[in-house]
């Protein structure tokens, strides 16, 4: 009997751009990939909308430190200025991300979630997209930026899929199932 995929999206408790998180999150459920959110607490997830305006608020099924890297197949790290400054602070973040690339498990982030990326050190070699305000950072880290909708590099042992902003959804949706697919084969 195979087990059924599972996924993991991190953020904190407040500013991830609420589409960013809510669209990658909905669709792998209704895809049957068994999808949990991990936060800094337990409290309500205060989403945004455009980095200003208030979006849903959304229930954590772990926090952070009660997720556990090895009970997943994809990591995705959504964006939103704040959520994203304020998780690269986290160090059970910092670790989840590590320990993903560390055993060859893709991650997918989008919008600014890549500094996550930059924080943990698996960014350097890497080819990648983002918010453009991220470039110099990402570049400072090791990766190799560009302006794409969709960037999947599987360079070093793991696969990366990145996207700029909440209008690359679709793309990005496309390489989380790609990334999926080929981390269950």
């Amino acid at each position: 009997m195979t087990r059924t995929a599972r996924a993991l999206a991190i953020v904190t408790d407040y500013g991830v751009e609420q589409d960013e998180l809510l669209v990658p999150v909905g669709h792998l459920r209704e895809s049957g990939i068994q999808t949990d959110i991990a936060a800094v607490s337990r409290d309500g997830i205060r989403t945004l909308i455009g980095d200003k305006d208030p979006g849903e608020t959304v229930q954590p099924t772990h926090t952070l430190a009660e997720a556990n890297a090895d009970d997943y197949d994809l990591l995705v790290v959504p964006g939103g200025t704040i959520n994203a400054d304020t998780l690269r602070l986290e160090k059970e973040a910092v670790n989840l991300v590590r320990a993903f690339a560390g055993s060859g498990r893709p991650i997918a982030a989008i919008c600014h979630g890549p500094w996550l990326l930059a924080e943990a050190g698996v960014a350097d070699g890497k080819t990648l997209t983002s918010y453009p305000s991220l470039r110099t950072d990402l570049g400072n880290a090791g990766a190799t930026w560009t302006d794409r909708p969709l960037v999947e590099d599987d360079s070093g042992g793991w696969r990366l899929v990145t996207s700029r902003n909440p209008d690359d959804l679709d793309a990005f949706l496309r390489g989380i199932d790609a990334a999926l697919e080929t981390a269950q084969h």
